[in-house]
């Protein structure tokens, strides 16, 4: 799921959350609660109701911390990795593992 500007918020299990990511994958969901437990969120967790047992499990990730905004938060650069990088706009869309300081790409 691309980053987005707007800031959701709601309930799961009548706790309010700021929604980080909905109806997303197992492997989406424990890389989303990992980085967010390991920068101090208190995650919350919300599976999906499947229409039939043949459908893939989704889940709904959220925080507690009302003014979470990941896209905010990357940009800031407020978030870290697990080995104490920064966390990239890639990263987080878990299309590499490299977390270099800029944002950008040289071209040579």
């Amino acid at each position: 799921m691309a980053l987005q500007g707007k800031h959701q918020f709601g309930a799961i299990d009548e706790t309010r959350v700021t929604f980080i990511e909905k109806k997303i994958e197992a492997v989406r969901k424990d890389f989303l609660q990992a980085l967010l437990e390991h920068n101090g969120f208190e995650v919350i967790i919300n599976e999906e109701k499947r229409k039939s047992e043949e459908e893939p499990q989704l889940y709904t990730v959220g925080v507690t911390d009302m003014i979470f905004n990941p896209t905010v938060y990357i940009f800031e650069r407020r978030l870290r990795t697990p080995d104490g990088h920064i966390v990239t706009q890639d990263y987080w869309n878990q299309k590499t593992t490299v977390t270099p300081p800029q944002y950008w790409r040289s071209k040579k």
